[in-house]
């Protein structure tokens, strides 16, 4: 597409899209401050109720692969104006909902929706100049902090004073808008890739991550030995590897295996595996710190709105950290960005080791952490793109925002099993003790270090050989001819 189209206005762009990671992000984390309550409004059981935010993994981890390449095949804007028709009609599903059912419906197309959130990142190579690229993704990456920090003290906040019902058609009001927003401010995008959707291959890589994400986050409730995690873990070790084979003999893949078996494409969804893990393992664990009662001696006794606040600061300092990790990618390379993230991360964690006793100490944990999140979050995109062709763009992105999507899924599923063998009695409750806290917070100080390693295995820039002077060159007088 030529960049002289006069309808892209950069700057317009680049704030509906950012807009559009926020309000996707925000779907996230919309239930969490009356989770608890949801048994007693939907009149179903706690498990049941616990569905509500499952299914939202699980509907997003799916459909984003698919997503991204059907922007790849039909263009970019149109496939980012469906995925807001989900975002949508998921919200109005829930807030008319009387039962669990329909909740868990309408949870699930809220996270079809979520493939909003790699298009937006993928459009930028068709849209924008290269010199404004490396910003825009930067400050739309760490929208994505916002929108999930922000989330839960605004919902807990209206839920309490305006009802659970109005939060959902707050969330349908929002995403209509950016619906309009999309189809007035971004300019139509051309087709990037040939053929047509890999049908199997799409249910082949659902199958497999249902089985595998199910298998992580249900296997505290359902028992890490029991029947059905270790039937869902073994049918993901087989129906992922059977996929795998089949998309290597397509003419026309879901997702191209040789692209992301490139140096630079395959450590960079490593690392962004770890990075997803450690930067919601800290999410977690400050979480309930803040609301665990003051009498534990560890725990800080707030309630989830005012957790909620002190954590909101930290979901900022991804959007303050994006002109940094912008300008430090663009002297030295996103791959020094994506180490440098992960370094900090690692610095955030150890920090806890003498910051975890008040609410001041862990907000410094929390912007530290999110901080180098947000460098590492404005890279990864920066390395994918740079690596894969026009036509695997938002293919490639999508499977690399899969990658974080399973790094907060099998972090979700470490620390619980950390706090849950790590206990304390008191007061007849069974409570996750302080060493297991600090375990916890190890253990995500020693995934963001992995992380950083794995980071030195990706390509640097390459840098121009010099030239070896010819005879010619070397000669006084130059032939003439």
């Amino acid at each position: 597409m030529k960049r002289s189209e006069p309808a892209v206005r950069p700057g317009a762009v680049v704030g509906v899209l950012a807009a559009a990671g926020i309000v996707a992000a925000l779907m996230q984390t919309l239930v969490v401050p009356f989770v608890g309550e949801m048994p007693r409004m939907l009149g179903t059981s706690a498990s049941n109720a616990s569905w509500v935010v499952t299914v939202t993994l699980l509907a997003g981890a799916v459909s984003i692969p698919v997503t991204g390449r059907l922007g790849d095949l039909h263009g970019k804007r149109a496939v980012l104006l469906a995925c807001a028709v989900p975002l949508a009609a998921g919200s109005v599903v829930c807030a008319l909902s009387t039962s669990v059912v329909p909740m868990i419906v309408g949870r699930g197309l809220q996270g079809v929706g979520m493939g909003l959130i790699p298009l937006g990142i993928s459009i930028l190579r068709e849209l924008l100049p290269p010199e404004r690229l490396g910003s825009a993704i930067a400050l739309i990456s760490a929208s994505l902090g916002i929108g999930g920090a922000l989330g839960m003290p605004i919902a807990a906040a209206v839920a309490e004073h305006a009802g659970w019902r109005v939060l959902f058609w707050g969330s349908a009001a929002l995403s209509a808008l950016i619906g309009v927003l999309i189809r007035w401010l971004i300019p139509p995008t051309p087709p990037q890739a040939e053929g047509r959707l890999d049908v199997p291959g799409a249910a082949g890589l659902g199958a497999g991550l249902v089985c595998l994400l199910l298998g992580f986050s249900k296997g505290a409730d359902w028992g890490w030995g029991g029947a059905a995690t270790l039937g869902l873990l073994a049918a993901a070790a087989v129906v992922l590897p059977a996929w795998a084979w089949w998309e290597l003999r397509t003419p026309h893949p879901l997702v191209d295996l040789r692209v992301t078996a490139r140096r630079q494409v395959l450590f960079t969804n490593a690392a962004s595996v770890l990075v997803g893990c450690a930067m919601y393992a800290q999410a977690l664990i400050v979480m309930q710190l803040l609301q665990l009662p003051e009498s534990t001696g560890y725990g800080l006794g707030q309630s989830m709105l005012a957790a909620g606040l002190w954590m909101a600061p930290a979901g900022l300092m991804m959007m303050a950290v994006s002109p940094l990790g912008a300008k430090l990618s663009a002297a030295a390379g996103p791959k020094v960005t994506l180490g440098a993230g992960s370094l900090v991360i690692a610095l955030g964690y150890g920090s806890s080791t003498v910051l975890m006793g008040s609410t001041w100490g862990l907000l410094a944990v929390a912007l530290v952490c999110n901080a180098g999140v947000g460098l590492a979050y404005g890279a990864m995109p920066a390395l994918i793109m740079s690596a894969v062709p026009p036509s695997e763009t938002a293919s490639a992105n999508g499977f690399n925002t899969l990658m974080r999507s399973i790094g907060t899924t099998v972090s979700a599923a470490a620390v619980g099993v950390i706090l849950a063998e790590m206990t304390t009695t008191m007061g007849g409750r069974v409570l996750p003790s302080e060493a297991g806290f600090r375990a916890a917070m190890l253990f995500g100080c020693g995934v963001a270090l992995l992380a950083a390693a794995v980071t030195l295995a990706i390509p640097g820039r390459a840098r121009p050989r010099p030239r070896r002077a010819s005879a010619a060159d070397r000669s006084p007088v130059r032939s003439a001819t």
